[in-house]
């Protein structure tokens, strides 16, 4: 007997007790309702517990298989605002995307990546890009940030492929004792093996490419996604064709990069550097 799910529990619950409800009334299974989509019995499953945001082409497809008139895809936008805790709406579902993502390679020009950042980053980060947030509202939003790395704690899931601009490193956004602790930081991770990092040099030839941050994320049971923003927007793309595109952008970023073992070596150099108060552009 299928475990009973408390729809009061949350908006995401209460949506995927309705989409089993559906489902069985239409006396479909989990794979007859997966067929003809993108998506496996069990993104279908963690959908219908809760555990799981509903996707806009999941929603669409359950909308026509069982002949919902749009409820659901209606609803996933309620079930996205519910999860959105202290992350931005934009990114509310990417935050989601990444705990269920096999691999995530990300590219950024400009500054660390979130998942990279400590404490003392994210909050220079977040104080320039909101200047009127609160004391509580900051500190909410750095701990956002930081839990997030929480993913790198898990054995093997997500891969994290992640290629820095030479900027990042040589201009720093906080002081010289703070991005000693940045980059150490960033050479940790790497260090455990847990994330493969490369640095584009300032003299690249890929510049065209490399104007917006890329963010690629692929799964087990569900298309791929990418996502770009800037300041205070983000889009979020799963157009198969895109996707493709900016996955080969993405590869000629990588293939003008430095080597990891040489990018590991630039990052502890520029550390140390910063730690000593030696470095310059």
């Amino acid at each position: 007997m299928a475990k009973d799910i408390d729809g009061s529990a949350g908006v995401p619950q209460f949506y995927g007790k309705e989409l089993r409800y559906k489902r069985e009334q239409a006396g479909l299974t989990l794979e007859k309702l997966a067929e003809g989509s993108f998506f496996g019995i069990g993104m279908l499953s963690e959908v219908e517990h809760g555990n799981r945001r509903m996707p806009p082409g999941l929603a669409q497809h359950v909308d026509r298989v069982l002949s919902t008139d749009g409820f659901f895809t209606r609803r996933c936008e309620d079930v996205r605002n519910a999860r959105q805790g202290a992350h931005s709406a934009y990114f509310a579902g990417v935050v989601e995307a990444e705990k269920r993502a096999r691999s995530i390679c990300e590219w950024s020009g400009t500054l660390v990546p979130g998942l990279l950042q400590t404490g003392a980053y994210a909050r220079a980060v977040i104080r320039f890009a909101h200047p009127l947030d609160t004391p509580e509202e900051v500190e909410a939003k750095i701990e956002g940030r930081l839990q997030r790395a929480q993913l790198f704690e898990r054995p093997k899931k997500p891969e994290y492929w992640v290629i820095l601009h030479e900027s990042v490193v040589r201009h720093p956004i906080v002081p010289f004792v703070e991005m000693a602790e940045q980059l150490d930081h960033i050479a940790e991770v790497v260090r455990r093996g847990r994330i493969v990092l490369q640095v584009l040099p300032w003299n690249n030839a890929t510049r065209p490419l490399s104007e917006l941050p890329l963010l690629l994320m692929e799964f087990d049971d569900e298309p791929p996604l990418f996502y770009t923003e800037g300041p205070y927007h983000g889009q979020t793309i799963d157009d198969p064709g895109l996707v493709k595109q900016y996955g080969k952008a993405y590869d000629r970023l990588r293939a003008a990069a430095q080597p990891p073992e040489a990018s590991l070596t630039l990052i502890e150099r520029a550390a140390e550097e910063y730690r000593h108060g030696q470095h310059g552009p």
